[in-house]
């Protein structure tokens, strides 16, 4: 866990995308393990799991990210939880926009809540990324369900 005390958000530098939701920044010569909070991304092997990395990957590539925190700071597995920005653009909702993930509301991290759902609605009318060919054949949550790791 991070030894610093959390403001309201903090800029870090990208090091790289694990996949299309998950990130590994360096704040302050620390490697923290970002979730973005809000979105599932297709799970590695996953149908867009490779496009969702690489969305993430050429959003935030050389970049300073700015991550903005909600109520819950990490998850079960003691990642950081956060919204990431490069400029005034949101990585979470981007992804979503593009067709590349789903909005995940869980409690009570819900700030962008009604954003993200906005974002999928537009995804799904332009057809972008997945929703090109109605949609995932199953949800991040769904494949994790059926392809558990050894």
């Amino acid at each position: 866990m991070p030894s610093f005390t959390w403001a309201e958000g903090v800029d870090a530098r990208f090091l790289r995308a694990l996949d299309g939701d998950s990130l590994r920044v360096d704040y302050g010569g620390e490697v923290l393990e970002i979730r973005l909070i809000g979105v599932d991304a297709p799970e590695y092997r996953q149908e867009y799991s490779r496009k969702a990395r690489d969305f993430s990957r050429q959003f935030c590539q050389g970049r300073t990210v700015h991550l903005e925190f909600d109520k819950d700071r990490h998850d079960r597995y003691g990642r950081t939880l956060a919204y990431v920005y490069v400029d005034d653009r949101m990585l979470n909702e981007e992804l979503v926009r593009a067709g590349l993930a789903i909005p995940l509301r869980i409690k009570p991290n819900t700030r962008h809540a009604e954003r993200f759902k906005q974002a999928e609605k537009q995804a799904r009318l332009d057809g972008r990324g997945f929703w090109v060919k109605g949609g995932l054949d199953m949800t991040p949550a769904q494949w994790r369900r059926t392809h558990r790791r050894k």
